[in-house]
Order: structure tokens, then C-alpha cells, then sequence
């Protein structure tokens, strides 16, 4: 599903909620909060995200809920550390995808 998505430049509030699994209010709330967060909106006023947002959306529910941050502290690190932030980021999603794939590998070998 990554490599379709990759594919478009932008994307609707629902699609975007659909490949993170963050709710669509709780995204609007976010877009309130955090001033990095800005998409674009069309005439109607409709939210235009881009890979851009995507990845700052994951950097924020990386902060909040895996890292247990509050608002305010969330906003801060994010203004004081936003590269370190992304990078610590994709060091773990990466991980994360290394484990996964070992997991498979022990099961695989398993039967």
C-alpha cells in the first residue's frame, strides 16, 4: 500500500486517517494544536495532505502516544529538535520493519 501512496500528491482527511489509524477529528484537533502541521485546502475547503504532512503526522502520534508526551511538550520538542525527531523516527519504523520480518523468518522456519 506505501508504494500506491507514493504515487499521489495529495490526500483527503479520510485517506490519510485510513493509513495511520489516527481518527479524522483527532487529526483536525492536531492541525489546531500544532503550528507544523498546515495543509492545503482546496476552494470547497477541503484538507489536501502531502507526504510532507504524513510524515509530520507520524511524528506527532510518535510523541503523544507511543512516547507519552503531552501537548505542550510534544510542541516544544518539535520545535527544538524536529530533525533529531524525524530521524529517531524512521530509525524505528525501520527496526520495527527489521523485527517484523524476523518474526516471519522464526515462524517460517518453524514449519
Amino acid at each position: 500500500m506505501e508504494k500506491k501512496n507514493k504515487l499521489k500528491l495529495y490526500y483527503s482527511i479520510g485517506e490519510i486517517s485510513n493509513i495511520t489509524g489516527i481518527s479524522a477529528s483527532k487529526i483536525r484537533f492536531w492541525e489546531k494544536e500544532f503550528e507544523i502541521l498546515n495543509p492545503q485546502k482546496n476552494k470547497k475547503g477541503n484538507r489536501r495532505f502531502t507526504l510532507e504532512d504524513l510524515k509530520k503526522i507520524k511524528l506527532i502520534y510518535h510523541l503523544l502516544k507511543e512516547k507519552k508526551y503531552t501537548i505542550r511538550g510534544a510542541k516544544n520538542k518539535l520545535q527544538n529538535n524536529f530533525e533529531e525527531i524525524e530521524k529517531n523516527l524512521e530509525l524505528t519504523e525501520r527496526l520495527n520493519r527489521i523485527k517484523k520480518e524476523l518474526i516471519e523468518i522464526r515462524e517460517n522456519l518453524k514449519n
